[in-house]
């Protein structure tokens, strides 16, 4: 009796092969030419019910990946290697508009403007510090209703120019969202540590910082040290004589007029134990810590101070973002 060999056994029969031509034919036109599914059914000449199943099932087996293109890609991509870094939970990072720093600190106020009103409720209180950040934002406030807030300054006053003047900051922050202000009568520099204690302690001094150590929100700007525009030296009439002392404590930026080393930990410096201004212990309860800094002089500072963890969200620009990027990857910080 002959013996009958039998035929291999096909691993993928014809009506597989035609199916899987079908799918890949019904994915190209869908997603790549745009087609919809009845066009696609008469140019393949299978029934609209079939070409559904056939772009169903091709994306249930994975052929089908969908990437999103966008202008702000590599903007979040910055602000999550700048959230690698630590210290802080959350970035904003926006288009560097100019190279002058003055328009691109004003985009920076208007993001953080933006993110401020996202956070704020009625009854909420929010302490500032003065600078031009924090008078960027001011500026940029464009709020779609009153809000019932209370604007509190987070340090003493320094009178000069209308930036350095937390009080005059305060009014207009509160004039503008629709709010109240706080004045607070002291200056934010003491003589010593004696005069510190004394003014912290009075009752009008004291209600204002109180406020401020219950806010919901606080914004505050980071200061430069070492660069010829720094504006830490419009705040006391000594500190620019006194440069090489400022130097030799180690100081690299300021937050709330605390001078601190490259480790965002306060420097040994005379003007630091006399300051008229909520501690950074105090600072630190606030549950939300707002910083807002532009331009390349910043990034060294704002580099500091999220090694110090000192703030919760930090809103910056483009520019100034690769430019800390860069100072933590040649100090060996993994970014």
């Amino acid at each position: 009796m002959p013996i009958t060999k039998l035929k291999p056994k096909m691993t993928a029969p014809r009506e597989e092969i035609v199916i899987a031509r079908q799918m890949h034919q019904a994915l190209v036109l869908h997603f790549m030419e745009g087609l919809t599914q009845a066009q696609i059914a008469g140019q393949l000449g299978i029934s609209q019910a079939t070409v559904n199943r056939l772009i169903k099932r091709g994306r249930q087996l994975g052929l089908v990946e969908i990437k999103i293109k966008s202008p702000v890609e590599p903007l979040v991509d910055m602000e999550e290697r700048l959230l690698a870094l630590g210290g802080i939970s959350r970035a904003i990072v926006v288009p560097t508009v100019s190279d002058n720093p003055q328009t691109a600190l004003q985009a920076v106020g208007e993001a953080a403007a933006r993110l401020l009103m996202e956070e704020i409720r009625d009854g909420d209180t929010i302490c500032i510090t003065g600078g031009k950040g924090v008078s960027a934002v001011v500026t940029g406030l464009q709020p779609p209703r009153r809000f019932d807030v209370e604007v509190i300054p987070a340090t003493g006053c320094v009178q000069g120019k209308h930036y350095t003047d937390v009080n005059h900051v305060s009014t207009l922050m509160a004039d503008r969202l629709g709010g109240r202000s706080y004045q607070i009568h002291a200056p934010l520099f003491a003589d010593d540590a004696e005069q510190r204690a004394m003014l912290i302690n009075m009752r009008s001094v004291a209600d204002v910082f109180k406020r401020a150590r219950e806010a919901k929100v606080a914004v505050v700007g980071i200061g430069s040290i070492l660069t010829d525009d720094s504006s830490y030296y419009d705040l006391h009439p000594s500190s620019s004589t006194d440069r090489v002392a400022i130097e030799r404590s180690g100081a690299s930026c300021e937050l709330l007029a605390h001078l601190l080393d490259d480790q965002g930990r306060v420097c040994d410096y005379s003007l630091n134990r006399s300051l008229v201004s909520l501690t950074l212990p105090e600072f630190a309860s606030i549950p939300m810590k707002i910083g807002v800094a532009s331009g390349p002089n910043k990034a060294g500072p704002i580099l500091s101070v999220l090694r110090g963890k000192h703030l919760d969200t930090l809103v910056t620009d483009e520019a100034t973002g690769a430019r800390i990027l860069e100072i933590a990857s040649e100090e060996g910080v993994s970014a």
